[in-house]
């Protein structure tokens, strides 16, 4: 959760703290979408830089826990316990912004966990495409 700013950070020449990049689908290889025509900082990307990114994000698991993806998650999680407002992640959970089960989508947390799991917004033409083989690789394994 919240961990996949540091690949589309490296293409922005941003510091990765203050790029957010939702990513939906779900935990390994194809199934990892990040959806770069949503990031923040608002960011356009050459169709290498697309891929690239992607590429980075669907195999890049070893990176993602040295950067400290636990400690990025637990303060997340903690926050939004806490109470404090607007703690806006992406998180694998039960949901029905697919026919999927479950799905890695935005969320907002709160006190009681999940508060609102939010739609997943509008894609461009690749995005879409990875959401098919997304979708088709998590139906075979859930």
């Amino acid at each position: 959760m919240g961990v996949t700013m540091l690949d589309a950070a490296e293409v922005m020449s941003h510091n990765p703290r203050e790029v957010v990049v939702p990513v939906v689908g779900g935990h390994a290889r194809v199934t990892i979408l990040p959806l770069l025509s949503q990031v923040k900082p608002p960011c356009s990307f050459t169709q290498k830089e697309i891929e690239y990114v992607t590429d980075r994000m669907e195999n890049g698991g070893i990176e993602v826990v040295k950067a400290g993806a636990a400690v990025k998650f637990a303060d997340a999680c903690l926050k939004g316990l806490r109470g404090d407002a607007n703690i806006v992640e992406c998180a694998f959970v039960a949901t029905h912004v697919t026919e999927l089960p479950f799905f890695a989508s935005k969320l907002r947390l709160g006190r009681c966990g999940v508060n609102e799991v939010y739609s997943l917004g509008p894609f461009n033409e690749y995005e879409r495409m990875g959401l098919e083989k997304a979708k088709k690789e998590l139906e075979r394994v859930l």
